[in-house]
């Protein structure tokens, strides 16, 4: 495993769709491990490969409640709604208000090719949202309905990780 390189939000990556998977190989894996190490490196719940400058629908996730690899994945169900902060590793201590559904379904292959529905609530359903919209070309900047101050933003930190149990 190795630590990739995050794109950041200037970058033109950012703004392209992603392909989908067509091999599922040593070289996905690679891609999927190394993901999920610079994910943890850098605090985050969620990556998506075109945050490390590959145009391929891949993406990780970790709430808390161990890591979730999605190849190709689409989200085919959602309900309700849900507003918070959000932030992402690309656009760093930039953070802001953002609505998204409340419960998606996503359907995606894993790392072998298998085709799997998981289905998100809360912050797994804001996770795989917003690194699926990655995969189109989307950043939650796109989404904000309010940016954050440092100071705003202190108190939602902290009821965040208190919620993952840190």
């Amino acid at each position: 495993m190795a630590l990739r390189t995050i794109v950041t939000g200037k970058d033109p990556i950012l703004r392209k769709t992603s392909r989908p998977v067509e091999v599922f190989d040593q070289k996905l894996w690679t891609l999927l491990d190394d993901m999920a190490e610079t994910m943890y490196k850098n605090e985050g719940v969620g990556l998506a490969a075109v945050q490390v400058g590959i145009l391929k629908r891949v993406v990780t996730v970790n709430v808390g409640e161990g890591l979730i690899e999605l190849v190709n994945p689409e989200i085919i169900e959602s309900q309700g709604s849900q507003e918070d902060s959000e932030g992402c590793l690309s656009f760093p201590d930039e953070y802001g208000i953002v609505e998204r559904p409340a419960k998606v379904v996503v359907r995606a292959m894993d790392r072998n090719g298998n085709v799997r529905e998981i289905t998100g609530t809360g912050l797994l359903a804001r996770a795989f949202c917003h690194e699926i919209d990655h995969l189109d070309g989307i950043v939650f900047k796109d989404k904000v309905k309010e940016m954050l101050t440092p100071e705003e933003l202190r108190p939602r930190r902290k009821r965040f990780f208190e919620r993952r149990g840190e």
